[in-house]
């Protein structure tokens, strides 16, 4: 059974960045396809950004698309979010998700086709 825990997440201004870290236990994530959800309050939890098992793939929402970058290292068991040019609407509690790469199609958007999650971490920016 993986665990994920989020970390990273603080207070910033408009345009600082951030880097988000989502280190996995109890099994390698090296098989599982990654992704960063977002929830701002009074909001559905949101698709930011996604990563194939290898790699080598990657998705984003298109709002944050050109600004943040979604990375993997297997040999750590951790993902990686990087934020840049925060803006205040970027402002959320911020999940990691998992999900085994099991051959078959992968909505690596939908909230649905995650089956692990983190508790989360809030992410302010202030304008």
């Amino acid at each position: 059974q993986v665990q994920l825990v989020e970390s990273g997440g603080g207070l910033v201004q408009a345009g600082d960045s951030l880097r988000l870290s989502c280190a996995a236990s109890g099994r390698t994530i090296s098989d599982h396809a990654m992704g960063w959800f977002r929830q701002a309050p009074g909001k559905e939890r949101e698709f930011v950004a996604a990563i194939s098992w290898s790699g080598s793939t990657t998705y984003y929402a298109d709002s944050v698309k050109g600004r943040f970058t979604i990375a993997r290292d297997n040999g750590e068991n951790t993902v990686y979010l990087q934020m840049n040019s925060l803006k205040p609407e970027d402002t959320a509690v911020y999940y990691c998700a998992g999900v085994r790469d099991m051959g078959r199609y992968i909505d690596y958007v939908s909230r649905a086709t995650y089956d692990v999650w983190g508790q989360g971490t809030q992410v302010t920016v202030s304008s």
